[in-house]
């Protein structure tokens, strides 16, 4: 195989590995947040 492919290969791995990372921290950043508020300000979860 080639270095090109390689390249590509290598940056497409890192772009999924990287939104998902995102997605995970940012789904518990939001849970945490939300928690947060109910305790603080006693508001909805749903909102």
């Amino acid at each position: 195989m080639n270095i090109g492919l390689w390249i590509l290969v290598f940056i497409g791995g890192a772009t999924g590995a990287l939104s998902t990372l995102y997605l995970l921290v940012s789904l518990f950043a939001v849970i945490f947040y939300k928690v947060y508020r109910k305790i603080k300000y006693h508001t909805s979860l749903y909102d």
